[in-house]
């Protein structure tokens, strides 16, 4: 069930305004305007009025910012105990101007809509109950409090309106293609796991979010392993949030494809590469950084490298239990390899969460932090060097017998279409012998460079060398 946050303060103000307004649209006649939304599974077109901006509310439990409101721990609470108090809603005036990855600083987006709307005015009507909450257009009212101005055109819901309805309106018209402002990548994530926890199949919640299955099913395995990140992080009073990963979208979508590519194979390489990958992402290191991490990156390349301090302690960490995604289970690490593993994104976690924690931390803890994340960075970095150098081998090694593969797609093909121009009588019999006649003489240049660079040929070399030999002695 939808949180009920009650009705506002001027609510009866408000319903009794929302009434006379309605009354003298209808009374004025002609072509009035109004909104489509989905209302209880159905379209349905509400009739739009002017409201007072200051008369409105931002609705507390709206998808745009839930994420969000983690910044502030005392006025997050403060929202869940009264949600239409000055106060509260200050907050979410401030969270709605704010940048998503990072609420301290405002967003760039709210300006250009806040420009957009200095220039233009308002170009489609937002959404209220008749108590007044905005269902949507919350940034909207935000931009217009902002700029002053007395009052905001909006949709007005059926007196029926619940906050299950308020929650279902809101992400349905969120969603729609047209939206000038998308949710945010962690918003997005909590919107999908709360259709989720209503019971919604992955196939449903995938045609309203205008995605697959498999990418809901994606979501959901990262938004466990981002939790299972932020409670690993607490550390006396710091602890990461959810909003600050962000920025990691493109990273932890490669994550989990690899890692369900890894697990196929070995569960523990999957999970070792996994804490690896996280340890970069927290790092801050970028998608084809993060990209070089193999599962024998940590012992290969970053053991040597790490701090003594740091390293020892990963050492001496505990078997670890590693979360299912998705599931809400855990299981006991059968490899040790993961628990050291785990345990240096622990660590990570930790100092990355005191870094954060501003006045929630000593000077000196801070301080701490900071040394021991650009030391565990600088390791990374270093060992990434070698990482990198032994990829670009293997793909070297790996490009002559892909392309050897490709050729052969495209014989199996030209097979075909030599059946098909027989039956047509479509062939160039000039221009396709001097094609074979170039086939033979790649054939041999292959030949001549595989008998130099393979000191013991197999089956299918030996078949070249034999072959062009034998047409040479010919």
């Amino acid at each position: 069930m939808t949180k009920d946050f009650g009705r506002p303060p001027l609510a009866a103000a408000n319903q009794e305004l929302v009434e006379r307004r309605l009354k003298e649209l209808r009374d004025a006649g002609g072509v009035q305007e109004t909104l489509r939304i989905e209302w209880r599974g159905k379209p349905i077109q509400v009739e739009v009025i002017d409201m007072p901006v200051n008369s409105l509310y931002y609705n507390p439990g709206t998808h745009r910012i839930r994420a969000q409101r983690s910044h502030d721990p005392v006025l997050d609470r403060g929202l869940d105990e009264d949600a239409f108090s000055d106060k509260s809603q200050d907050y979410l005036h401030h969270l709605l101007r704010a940048l998503p990855s990072d609420p301290s600083k405002r967003d760039p987006d709210f300006d250009a809509l806040l420009e957009s709307l200095r220039d233009f005015k308002q170009n489609e009507p937002g959404l209220i109950t008749r108590d007044g909450i905005l269902v949507n257009g919350n940034t909207r009212r935000a931009a217009l409090k902002d700029l002053a101005e007395p009052d905001i055109r909006v949709g007005v819901l059926p007196s029926s309106c619940t906050w299950d309805d308020i929650n279902r309106v809101e992400l349905a018209l969120q969603l729609r293609k047209d939206h000038r402002r998308d949710y945010s990548y962690i918003n997005r994530l909590l919107a999908i796991e709360e259709q989720l926890s209503l019971g919604r199949t992955h196939a449903d919640i995938a045609r309203e979010f205008r995605t697959t299955a498999r990418a809901c099913e994606q979501d959901q395995w990262i938004l466990t392993t981002l939790r299972d990140l932020v409670e690993r992080s607490r550390t006396g009073g710091a602890q990461l949030r959810l909003l600050d990963f962000e920025d990691h979208q493109e990273k932890l979508k490669e994550l989990h494809r690899r890692w369900v590519k890894e697990s196929a194979s070995s569960q523990e390489k999957a999970d070792v590469m996994k804490e690896s990958r996280l340890t970069a992402i927290i790092l801050g290191f970028s998608k084809t950084d993060v990209r070089l991490i193999e599962p024998d990156f940590k012992s290969r390349y970053l053991d040597t490298r790490l701090p003594e301090a740091v390293r020892s302690q990963a050492l001496a960490a505990p078997a670890a239990t590693v979360a299912i995604p998705g599931l809400n289970r855990t299981v006991r690490a059968a490899d040790p390899k993961v628990a050291e593993a785990r345990a240096l994104t622990d660590s990570v976690l930790r100092v990355k969460a005191v870094e954060a924690a501003g006045e929630n931390a000593s000077l000196e803890q801070v301080a701490e932090a900071a040394k021991t994340i650009t030391a565990v960075k600088a390791a990374v970095e270093e060992a990434l060097e070698p990482a990198g150098k032994d990829a670009r081998v293997r793909k070297r090694k790996q490009a002559a017998p892909d392309r050897i593969v490709d050729a052969c797609y495209d014989l199996e093909q030209c097979v075909t279409d030599l059946v098909l121009s027989r039956a047509s009588r479509s062939l160039d019999e000039e221009i396709f012998d001097e094609a074979v006649l170039k086939l033979r003489e790649s054939l041999h240049k292959l030949a001549v460079e595989a008998a130099r660079s393979i000191k013991e040929p197999g089956d299918g070399v030996t078949w070249l060398l034999d072959a062009t030999q034998k047409e040479e002695r010919a």
